[in-house]
């Protein structure tokens, strides 16, 4: 995604594709909505991605969050910019089962050099945070 390509719905679910490692497009995260640095992906409930009782393993929810927040740096600068993760640090709030998460990024502040950015996922049906992430980019 370069500065050139305009920045659309289609646009945003094609750099999961392009920019991302085939494990991460395993995640089959969708883009559900984007507005000024913010982006909101729907990963989908999986027996791949769950643990003993159906919960969704937190080594997807930090991953979603990563990739959420990338994509919300797109949406903020209107192009990618390679950036590489300084920081990444998890609570989680409560087990999610049965059920998608939807993953909700923003960029708090961004620089010349750092991005500094928080993800929520929640609950796609009930709406209940379960895992709260802050993140730190560098720029290159």
């Amino acid at each position: 995604m370069t500065s050139s390509t305009p920045l659309t719905h289609e646009a945003l679910q094609q750099a999961l594709a392009d920019l991302f490692a085939p494990w991460v497009q395993a995640l089959n995260l969708q883009v559900q909505s984007w507005g000024p640095g913010e982006v909101t992906l729907r990963l989908p409930q999986s027996d791949q991605l769950s643990r003993i009782g159906g919960m969704l393993c937190g080594q997807a929810m930090m991953a979603a969050a990563d990739t959420a927040m990338v994509l919300a740096v797109i949406v903020h600068f209107g192009a990618f910019r390679p950036c590489s993760t300084v920081q990444l640090s998890s609570s989680f709030l409560k087990p999610l089962s049965g059920q998608d998460a939807l993953v909700t990024a923003r960029v708090l502040r961004a620089g010349k050099a750092m991005v500094f950015g928080e993800i929520d996922v929640r609950g796609a049906e009930d709406g209940k945070s379960v895992c709260r992430t802050s993140t730190t980019y560098a720029l290159q």
